[in-house]
C-alpha cells in the first residue's frame, strides 16, 4: 500500500469530499468514450454511477464509526448485485432480416465496473481505483478501434435517420453506404406526423475487418437534408 494515498483512508470531511470527488472524475472519465459514441449511458450516467457507489461506502463506514458494530461490505454487495438492472436497460435485442443484433454490452459492463471502482474509491483504496480505471480506459477506448478494425468480421447496424420534408436523399445515402463498404438490408419508413421530423430506419451490414461505424454515421450527418443520424 502506497504511504501517500494514507490521508484519504481516514474517515475525515476532506477525505470524503476528496473521495466522491475523484468518483465523479474517474466515472466521467470512462463514460466519456461512449457519450462520443452515442450510446445510451455516457459521461454523466457514468459518473452518478460511480458517485453513488462511493456514496455507499462511505456511508457503510460511517455507519461502522457510529454504532461500533456490523458488516463493512454490506453495503457495497448490494451495489453490485443491484447496478443490473441499470445496465440490462443499455442492452438492446434488435431483430433484423439477417437475424438479431445485440448491442450494449460494453456499456453494461462499464456501468457495473463503474460501480465496482466508486466502491474502491468510496472505501479509499485509491490504488486499485487508480488500476480500475487504466484497464477500463484501455479496453473500452483503447481497444475498441483494435476490434473493430482487426478482429470483428461481420457487423450489423440499424441507423436511425431525420430528414426535412424535402423528402429523403436515398441515392445520396445510398452511395455514401455502399463507398463505406457496407450494404443496405432494409428500410422501414417511420408513422409521419406533421409534428414531427420524418424518420426512417436502415438496417445496414459489412462483412470483412476494417469496421468503422463512426465514420459511417459522420458521412450521412453531411448529406443535405438529414440533420439527425444515430446508431441504434
Amino acid at each position: 500500500m502506497l504511504e501517500l494515498f494514507d490521508p484519504l483512508r481516514e474517515f475525515t470531511f476532506s477525505s470524503v469530499c476528496l473521495r466522491l470527488l475523484l468518483a465523479a472524475l474517474f466515472g466521467a472519465a470512462v463514460g466519456l468514450e461512449r457519450g462520443f459514441r452515442h450510446h445510451a449511458a455516457g459521461f454523466r450516467t457514468y459518473s452518478i454511477v460511480c458517485i453513488g457507489a462511493a456514496s455507499v461506502m462511505l456511508l457503510n463506514q460511517y455507519l461502522l464509526l457510529l454504532f461500533q458494530t456490523g458488516d463493512p461490505a454490506r453495503l457495497g454487495a448490494q451495489v453490485i448485485s443491484g447496478i443490473g438492472f441499470l445496465g440490462a436497460g443499455t442492452i438492446l435485442i434488435t431483430g433484423h432480416s439477417h437475424g438479431q443484433h445485440i448491442t450494449g454490452l460494453t456499456t453494461a459492463a462499464g456501468l457495473w465496473s463503474a460501480a465496482c471502482m466508486g466502491l474502491a474509491l468510496g472505501a479509499g483504496f485509491l490504488e486499485a481505483a487508480c488500476l480500475i480505471l487504466g484497464l477500463l480506459l484501455l479496453l473500452i477506448a483503447g481497444l475498441t478501434r483494435l476490434d473493430e478494425q482487426h478482429v470483428k468480421t461481420a457487423a450489423a447496424i440499424r441507423v436511425y435517420i431525420e430528414y426535412d420534408s424535402g423528402g429523403l436523399p436515398f441515392s445520396d445515402l445510398l452511395r455514401i453506404i455502399r463507398s463505406a463498404g457496407w450494404h443496405m438490408t432494409s428500410v422501414e419508413f417511420l408513422a409521419n406526423d406533421p409534428s414531427r421530423p420524418y424518420m426512417v430506419l436502415l438496417d445496414l451490414r459489412r462483412d470483412g475487418p476494417g469496421i468503422n461505424k463512426s465514420v459511417l454515421l459522420q458521412q450521412l450527418t453531411v448529406v443535405k437534408g438529414v440533420y439527425c443520424v444515430a446508431d441504434l
